[in-house]
């Protein structure tokens, strides 16, 4: 059973070393960023949004767990005090070892009630263009493009 869970801080500690990188890598793949700059962008980043790490106010972050196993983390941002009923989830990862088994449907269906339980009625979220898989998710969730944002190098 996936349960969500308030991360602790030695999982937000976890978390967050992953995310910067991740990001910096997304970045870099869809050529926002130089390989240079990526990793002290996305810290920066990091410590903008979270200033008070997992306690920052109006920012949910969730340790996904299958059983007792944890399997990834979610992180949905409460549009408060401007729009209380929309929410817009900054990032969402499910381990690699644990990618394709169904928990990533599971974890979203899950945040659907919390955030709800939270007063949301509307949930947002960015994909990169490049991540085809999370794509493929979100569409069968029923999540609709609202905004495409194309490049070309030239």
């Amino acid at each position: 059973m996936i349960t969500l869970q308030p991360m602790n801080q030695e999982e937000f500690k976890q978390y967050i070393s992953y995310a910067i990188e991740d990001f910096a890598k997304d970045k870099i793949a869809s050529g926002n960023w130089s390989e240079d700059e990526a990793i002290a962008l996305s810290k920066e980043s990091f410590e903008k949004e979270l200033p008070e790490n997992e306690k920052t106010k109006n920012n949910h972050l969730f340790s996904i767990f299958q059983n007792e196993v944890l399997v990834g983390m979610i992180w949905v941002l409460q549009k408060k005090p401007k729009i209380p009923n929309e929410g817009f989830i900054y990032d969402f990862l499910i381990f690699d070892q644990y990618q394709g088994q169904g928990y990533g449907k599971k974890a979203m269906k899950e945040l659907e009630i919390i955030a709800k339980g939270l007063g949301m009625n509307k949930i947002g979220l960015h994909v990169f263009g490049h991540n085809k898989i999370a794509r493929g998710l979100y569409e069968k969730m029923g999540y609709e493009i609202t905004n495409i944002t194309m490049s070309k190098m030239i």
